[in-house]
């Protein structure tokens, strides 16, 4: 597994932007664009290793919302796997609760969510699969 990136809630991705742009350099910005399976628009910053992922509400029923309306911040930690469907067998069988099953991403790779479900707050876990 390789961490690919840290994902961020944002209320707007442009202004986001521009904020974190006043203290880093960033390396490359890629264009915003949609999740659709997740009703969210994400843009990829970079940095150095890894990404960082400004995600933001493209619907009211959007998964994030809800922890938009909050204040946002950091949401998520995704790792690249080889075989997303036997990672998250191995976590399921480990005690984490796999909260959304493989489903299109980015670049129409495939995504899935779990939850840990340690005392340890680690936020969401994404796993994305490797590009093959």
């Amino acid at each position: 597994m390789k961490l690919h990136h840290i994902g961020v809630v944002v209320d707007n991705i442009q202004r986001s932007i521009g904020e974190l742009g006043s203290f880093f350099k960033f390396e490359t910005i890629s264009t915003t664009f949609p999740v659709e399976s997740q009703k969210v628009n994400v843009c990829f910053l970079k940095i150095g290793e890894p990404f960082l992922e400004l995600i933001e509400s493209a619907a009211e029923n959007s998964p994030i919302s809800e922890f938009a309306k909050r204040g946002g911040g950091v949401h998520h930690l995704c790792f690249e796997v080889d075989d997303i469907y036997k990672k998250l067998e191995t976590m399921a069988e480990k005690g984490a609760t796999v909260l959304v099953k493989p489903v299109k991403g980015f670049d129409e790779r495939l995504i899935a969510f779990v939850d840990l479900n340690i005392k340890t707050k680690c936020g969401l876990i994404e796993f994305l699969e490797r590009e093959s």
